[in-house]
């Protein structure tokens, strides 16, 4: 009897669109991640050199911290110009050379942006200062007039997220809006003029090769129409919580579906070694994608970023915040799939960030301390709870993210010198 063999499928150059599903994302903090040149501050320059590695260890996209030109008030997340590199970081041809080359690997590269606030050096707000009031570029931003028999007072009694009021008096009497630092004046979305800029700077890294956007305050462009009065102090005790006038309003979605419609203007970059047309090379039709840093009351909120015509990924900190009991994980992992299966989206996993205390730290420490911690706790202790917690964080369904160190089990640095203490926290 002769058996006919079919002849072996030819090998395919295409990959799948939808990678990010299941992906393995490494955040990197540039200033702390790599020294290239030996000024000792971190820099493109040094993240490229370890590309490898990451390829090596099997991530499959790296998202980059800030590394826009800012005054750096707030670690670059103060953004003075969203189309230019901080020299402290190099330049325009550094991030090409980094995307061209984590692609030769067969990496993807995702940016932070940051549509919330710019630095208040931003040329908008500079101009918008010195023009005065009635200017309309005053109109970008939320300049209002103060309450009070002078305007004295703040024109509402919002707070800042990082302590005081969230306005600031400039000298010609009216006030401005930042919802975190003085520093970080807010955009106003429903001008049609930051609208279309955002767009802009989305094509301006899109053209440059990058891969994805995490967006930072995602859930934070659009506020609530009149700006009223929240009516109470402590408001930072509400936040992920309830439902605030400046955070989680629904008009944030209709930004999102602009945007989805601009990156679906673009096809996916080629991975893997070689020209465009060499063998071996993977090439892809589609799968830049979005990331959104919401701070939502439910995963049932957040899930509403990630519906099909919206985002890709909203990270998960509902079980960021989760502590080491089974119980609680399995519950918190239960409600996240549920949430996302209706709107077709992954669930994601995230154990530890910029924003908070590793997880190594938080773990070794007794629970209920929040994850904002300062001491060391049981080192041997939060080690083995840490290799665990990341074990079972990459076994979950979905797409998981790592933040630079984790791989190594790294705890936080606690016992740093006030003298030599950079981050903004501490300092502001």
């Amino acid at each position: 009897m002769t058996q006919h063999l079919a002849a072996p499928a030819a090998p395919t150059t295409e990959t799948r669109t939808d990678w990010w599903r299941d992906a393995v994302i490494y955040q990197v903090y540039p200033r702390s991640f790599a020294d290239g040149n030996g000024d000792g501050m971190g820099d493109l320059e040094g993240i490229r050199s370890r590309l490898p590695y990451l390829r090596d260890l099997g991530v499959d996209a790296v998202w980059l911290s800030p590394f826009y030109a800012s005054p750096q008030a707030d670690a670059g997340y103060d953004v003075a110009d969203y189309r230019a590199i901080d020299p402290m970081f190099g330049s325009l041809l550094d991030a090409d050379a980094v995307i061209r080359d984590a692609h030769e690997l067969g990496l993807r590269i995702i940016v932070d942006l940051v549509p919330n606030h710019s630095s208040d050096r931003h040329d908008w707000f500079r101009r918008a200062l010195s023009e005065g009031p009635g200017s309309p570029l005053r109109e970008r931003y939320h300049f209002r007039p103060g309450k009070g028999a002078d305007g004295e007072l703040p024109p509402n009694d919002w707070e800042s997220i990082f302590g005081g009021p969230a306005w600031t008096r400039v000298p010609d009497g009216e006030w401005y809006l930042h919802l975190f630092a003085p520093e970080q004046p807010d955009f106003n979305w429903e001008h049609p003029a930051v609208q279309d800029e955002f767009r802009s700077i989305l094509r301006f890294w899109l053209d440059m090769g990058v891969d994805g956007f995490r967006v930072d305050v995602a859930h934070g462009l659009v506020k609530q129409a009149g700006l009223p009065d929240i009516g109470r102090h402590d408001q930072l005790k509400l936040l992920g919580n309830d439902t605030m006038p400046f955070f989680d309003q629904d008009g944030v979605h209709e930004i999102y579906r602009s945007w989805r419609q601009v990156l679906e203007e673009y096809a996916g970059n080629e991975l893997g070694p070689g020209g465009p047309s060499s063998e071996g090379r993977r090439r892809e039709t589609g799968g830049r994608i979005l990331v959104a840093e919401a701070w939502t009351p439910t995963v049932e909120r957040a899930a509403q970023y990630v519906r099909p015509d919206e985002m890709h990924q909203a990270f998960n900190f509902q079980y960021l915040g989760t502590s080491w009991d089974a119980a609680e994980l399995r519950e918190v992992i239960d409600v996240s799939l549920a949430a996302m299966g209706p709107v077709g989206a992954p669930a994601t996993w995230v154990l530890s960030n910029h924003d908070v205390t590793r997880h190594a730290t938080r773990l070794a420490n007794p629970p209920g301390l929040g994850t904002q911690l300062r001491t060391p706790g049981d080192r041997e202790l939060g080690l083995r709870r840490a290799r665990a917690a990341t074990l079972l964080m990459l076994a979950l369904p979905g797409s998981a993210y790592l933040y630079q160190g984790e791989e190594l089990g790294l705890p936080d640095v606690t016992d740093l010198p006030d003298e030599v203490r950079q981050d903004p926290s501490f300092l502001r």
